[in-house]
């Protein structure tokens, strides 16, 4: 079954932000997690035209948001909903979201920037064709984090 991607709505960032709760260290994912994160996400002049919900069957199942960096480069930042995580869902998910991407901006280059961490997403995004390509330290969720910074060449 393929996924329908379409602008988030307010009532389901609203969902997104304080009812997606993650298990263990996932729980990093959390959006009350970072209160600027949390705000940025539920405010709709910040969350632009660039955030999109995907959902199956009217059900919302994941979201991503695209940033347009460079001319023909832009960054993704994506979720799925926990209940749904480690069930084998995330390749499928992933290439259909490159896939509206792609007909939607017609970019050269994804950038992703991932919790080092989290392997399990990392081993998924290098099965789709994501590329690593530096580590870098960010200061988010009241502390200091090693993320790994990724790309995928259209």
């Amino acid at each position: 079954m393929r996924y329908h991607f379409s602008a988030i709505t307010q009532e389901q960032a609203e969902d997104i932000a304080f009812n997606w709760h993650y298990d263990g260290e996932y729980s990093f994912y959390d959006m009350e997690a970072d209160k600027e994160d949390l705000e940025e996400f539920l405010d709709p002049e910040k969350r632009g035209d660039s955030t999109f919900a995907v959902t199956q069957k009217n059900e919302l199942v994941a979201f991503f948001s695209t940033i347009h960096v460079t001319d023909r480069t832009f960054d993704l930042g994506l979720g799925m909903k926990p209940s749904l995580t480690g069930k084998g869902k995330g390749k499928k998910f992933l290439r259909e979201a490159l896939n509206f991407i792609q007909s939607e901006f017609k970019p050269d280059k994804i950038t992703l920037s991932v919790a080092a961490f989290n392997q399990r997403a990392i081993r998924v995004y290098r099965e789709v064709g994501f590329k690593d390509v530096e580590t870098f330290m960010q200061d988010t969720n009241g502390s200091v984090f090693e993320f790994l910074k990724m790309e995928y060449k259209m």
